[in-house]
C-alpha cells in the first residue's frame, strides 16, 4: 500500500519492554543502489541492538506519482539519456537549482504521519528527494526528530543539500567542506557503506577461470548504459573476457548472448565471489557497484558513465585517483592493461580502500550511542 513502511528490521515493541534507539531510513527504489545502502544500514544498526525501519520515499507520494517518476527516470536512462542530462544541469547542478523540490508538498503529509506513529529518534535519508522532503519539514518545524543526509553519490549536488537537515554524512571527504559551506550544517565524512562479504570473501569461489583475465561489466539494476559495445570492445581485443552483469534487463541479456558477447548474466546473489576473481571492474554508473569493487580489492575502470550524476561522480572519482574514467574503446583498453604492472594496480586499490578507514555510518548519525547532536564536522 502506498506510504506504508515497506519493510522494518524489528517487530513492535512490546508493553513493558525498554524502550530502543529508532532510526527511520528513507531510500528509492531507483534501481538498486540506494536499496542496498539503507538495507546494509538497518543491519548494522539492527547488529547494535537499535530498530531500524525502511521506508521507500516513492511510496509516499499520493496517485501512484511515486511510481510514475520512476518509470519516467528508467525510460531516460535508457532511452533518451541526453534528455536527463538536460534535467540534471538545469535542475540538480544550474544556478536555479538551489531551491526545495515543489514535489516534497506532496510527500510531506504521509511522511509526518509516519513519523508521528513511529516516533524515530532520527531519519536518514539515502536518497536526494527524501533530503529534500525531510529537509523542508525540519525547516518549517513540522519534524522534531533529527534529520541526517547520507550522500550515495561520490559527487554532490544542490538537491542532497537541504539546509533544513541537521547533518550530511558523505565517502567523499574532498566535497564534505563544501557541503558544511552550502547547509551550514554539520557535514562528516564516513565510509562507503558496503555489505561486509565483499572484503571477507576470498577468491577462487566463483568457479570463474581467474587465469582467463575476465572483466565485470556493470550497468546497475537496469543494465544501463553502451555495454554491447563495451563488451564488444572487450572481446574483439583478444585479451579480456567479459561477463556481464545485466541486472533485471532481459533484453540486453539476449542481444549480447545472441552476438557472442561474453557470458551474460541476469540478477545474481554472488558479486562478492565474482569480484573475489574478476580482473577488473568496468561499470558506467560510478556508485555502489564501485564501493564494492573497492572493497574487494577489485581496481575499477568507469567508462562512458551515465549521464548527470554518473558523468560528475566518475569525474570526482577520477580526481581522488581511486578509479580510472575512460571515454573510447582504446582508452578502455589502455586503461586495463595498465593494471598488468602490478604496483599500480596495488596503489589503485589501496587508495580506493583508505575510503574505508574513515568514520562507519552509523557512528556517525547525530542519535548514535555517545554523539552530541550539535557537533561540527
Amino acid at each position: 500500500m502506498e506510504g506504508e513502511p515497506i519493510r522494518g528490521s524489528e517487530p513492535p515493541e512490546r508493553a513493558g519492554r525498554e524502550r530502543r534507539r529508532r532510526v527511520l531510513i528513507l531510500s528509492a527504489s531507483m534501481g538498486n543502489g540506494h536499496d542496498g545502502v539503507a538495507a546494509e544500514l538497518a543491519a548494522r544498526l539492527t547488529a547494535e541492538n537499535a530498530d531500524a525501519e525502511i521506508i521507500d520515499v516513492l511510496h509516499l507520494f499520493p496517485l501512484r506519482l511515486g511510481s510514475a517518476l520512476r518509470r519516467g527516470y528508467r525510460w531516460m536512462i535508457l532511452r533518451a539519456p541526453w534528455l536527463y542530462e538536460v534535467i540534471y544541469q538545469v535542475f540538480f547542478v544550474g544556478k536555479r537549482s538551489g531551491g526545495t523540490s515543489p514535489l516534497t508538498a506532496l510527500a510531506a503529509p504521509r511522511l509526518r504521519r509516519l513519523v508521528a506513529a513511529g516516533s524515530p529518534d532520527e531519519i536518514v535519508s539515502t536518497f536526494h528527494l527524501a533530503a529534500q522532503i525531510t529537509g523542508r519539514l525540519r525547516e518549517r518545524g513540522r519534524l522534531r526528530c533529527p534529520s541526517t543526509v547520507l550522500v550515495t553519490d561520490f559527487a554532490v549536488h544542490h538537491l542532497w543539500l537541504h539546509s533544513g537537515n541537521d547533518r550530511c554524512l558523505s565517502p567523499n571527504g574532498d566535497v564534505v567542506g563544501e557541503i558544511a559551506v552550502r547547509t551550514r550544517r554539520s557535514a562528516l565524512r564516513c565510509a562507503p557503506v558496503v555489505r561486509p562479504e565483499f572484503t571477507r570473501t576470498p577468491a577462487g569461489r566463483s568457479g570463474m577461470d581467474s587465469g582467463g583475465r575476465f572483466v565485470l561489466v556493470s550497468g546497475g539494476a537496469w543494465g544501463v548504459g553502451d555495454i554491447v559495445a563495451t563488451a564488444r570492445a572487450l572481446v574483439g581485443s583478444g585479451r579480456y573476457t567479459p561477463l556481464v552483469l545485466c541486472g533485471n534487463n532481459a533484453r540486453l541479456r539476449r542481444r549480447l548472448e545472441s552476438d557472442g558477447l561474453g557470458r551474460a548474466l541476469g540478477w545474481r546473489d554472488d558479486v562478492p565471489e565474482l569480484m573475489a576473481d574478476a580482473y577488473a571492474l568496468v561499470d558506467n554508473g560510478s556508485g555502489v557497484t564501485c564501493w564494492e569493487a573497492f572493497s574487494a580489492g577489485l581496481p575499477v575502470v568507469i567508462h562512458r558513465p551515465i549521464p548527470g550524476h554518473g558523468v560528475a561522480s566518475a569525474r570526482a572519482m577520477a580526481e581522488a585517483s581511486v578509479v580510472s574514467h575512460t571515454g573510447t574503446a582504446s582508452g578502455l583498453l589502455d586503461a586495463l592493461d595498465l593494471l598488468e604492472d602490478e604496483a599500480a594496480r596495488r596503489r589503485r586499490t589501496d587508495r580506493a580502500f583508505a575510503l574505508f578507514s574513515a568514520l562507519p555510518v552509523q557512528a556517525g548519525l547525530i542519535s548514535a550511542p555517545g554523539r552530541s547532536r550539535h557537533g561540527s564536522g
